[in-house]
């Protein structure tokens, strides 16, 4: 909470581009949250397949500052290591091609 005259946080700034979880009015989140939403689950389910535990490495759904879906791969280091090893054993297996 503020004092009586103090400015609010935030107050100002130009957000069009903040990286940081900052809301811009008059953007439309919903369309892609619900697209980033659906590759997220999508992506989650083969995580899953691939025997991660949801606390190693997980996609979540979010968006950008302009509304675009976006997915966030997050997890520990250890898993991120095994996920790389197992895209590199399939794109070996492929040809390179995943």
């Amino acid at each position: 909470m503020t004092s009586a005259g103090a400015e609010w946080p935030g107050e100002g700034l130009d957000v069009a581009g903040a990286d940081f979880g900052l809301w811009v009015r008059g953007v439309d989140y919903m369309p892609g949250w619900r697209a980033a939403r659906e590759a997220a689950d999508q992506l989650n389910f083969v995580i899953l397949g691939a025997e991660f535990e949801p606390s190693e490495l997980r996609a979540v759904p979010a968006t950008t500052d302009d509304g675009q879906g976006l997915v966030r791969l997050i997890g520990s280091p250890a898993a991120a290591v095994r996920l790389a090893g197992l895209l590199e054993r399939a794109a070996e297996g492929d040809g390179g091609a995943l």
